[in-house]
């Protein structure tokens, strides 16, 4: 039976002690003795490493890679992979109207987005305790990584028709692949978007979030929720513009000030984020991890609505001891009574 996600987001708003919510994933490979090549390439050691880290953590959902090079691999992107670093897109494949025009809207299942979607199938038959989000990109990200990430900005300026083509065209994919996701039957998206980060909120609102939007009203029900991420810092900027996409919630990374941005979020609207992954989980202690941890709660856990994550995905290499220490810095923090009763 379907899990209820909208009672579920509204039960982790409401709960006085709170679960954390980290984009954790890619430090399977630690616990798996596997490289991320290999990981990347098997949805049975993707569901595996899933399964092991929500038997080490009590995390309020598990989450399958955030790896944002599966989609733009779809459309014909060269991708760059590695032992031990997420993928990365290298290159452009679109670089003229006409480019755009041309360009195929690909099947879902094609390159490595099968493989994922078998990921989260497997997953869920395997965690049964929380539910599972599938990470997934968002359609100016990917728009980003078909026509090159600096590129497009200033395509959006000289040729707006064109990237709003694009737009078209990933959006088209995105929805598609998110109903993927849905039928394997993920309890909802991470949608990653944080190329429009680096957009001012003028040209965030035009290039960006009405596509999400359309994303978010092709998906999301009780049943399926869509987070949306970003890491950029511009959010505060265009925060307005980014609530109205309509997400049931909004993560954000470190490069913002995080209680000023839950200034800014409504009472009834949970966010997330936004201890530092690579300054603390990948190179940080269990010292350090606990002070960041610690000192961003007292900040924010005032607000109910609040919901402790990393900032952004958390790096491979990412020590186990570093991220125990964030958990069990929550749960200090909640076993000494937080803030969470004073607003």
């Amino acid at each position: 039976m379907k899990r209820n996600m909208e009672e579920w987001l509204h039960n982790l708003k409401e709960a006085p002690v709170k679960k954390a919510m980290p984009i954790l994933a890619f430090p399977a490979v630690s616990l798996l003795g596997v490289s991320v090549k290999e990981l990347i390439s098997d949805s049975a050691l993707q569901a595996e490493g899933m399964k092991r880290i929500a038997q080490r953590i009590d995390s309020a959902a598990a989450v399958s890679l955030m790896d944002l090079s599966v989609e733009a691999e779809c459309f014909g992107s060269r991708i760059v992979v590695s032992e031990d670093e997420v993928p990365t897109v290298k290159g452009s494949v679109v670089s003229s109207p006409e480019d755009v025009e041309a360009l195929a809207v690909p099947a879902v299942g094609t390159a490595r987005t099968g493989i994922y979607i078998d990921a989260v199938r497997k997953a869920k038959e395997v965690i049964t305790d929380r539910p599972v989000f599938a990470g997934m990109i968002g359609p100016y990200s990917l728009a980003g990584r078909l026509a090159d990430v600096t590129e497009i900005m200033f395509y959006c300026y000289d040729e707006p028709e064109m990237v709003e083509s694009l737009l078209g065209k990933v959006t088209e994919f995105l929805i598609a692949y998110g109903r993927a996701y849905k039928e394997a039957g993920a309890d909802g998206i991470l949608l990653a978007e944080p190329l429009a980060g680096l957009l001012s909120p003028a040209l965030e609102e035009e290039f960006s979030a009405p596509y999400v939007k359309k994303i978010v009203d092709a998906l999301q029900d009780e049943t399926f929720l869509v987070i949306y991420h970003n890491c950029g810092n511009n959010t505060l900027q265009a925060i307005d513009s980014i609530l109205g996409t309509g997400a049931a919630a909004f993560h954000f990374g470190n490069a913002i000030d995080m209680a000023q941005m839950m200034e800014h979020i409504p009472a009834d609207t949970v966010a997330m984020g936004n201890v530092d992954p690579a300054g603390q989980f990948r190179n940080g202690t269990p010292e350090s991890v606990r002070e960041a941890t610690l000192s961003l709660l007292r900040a924010c856990g005032g607000h109910k609505n609040f919901v402790i994550s990393s900032g952004c995905d958390i790096p491979p290499l990412s020590g186990w001891e570093n991220i125990d220490a964030f958990f069990a810095a929550v749960a200090e923090f909640y076993q000494n009574g937080g803030t969470q009763n004073h607003v």
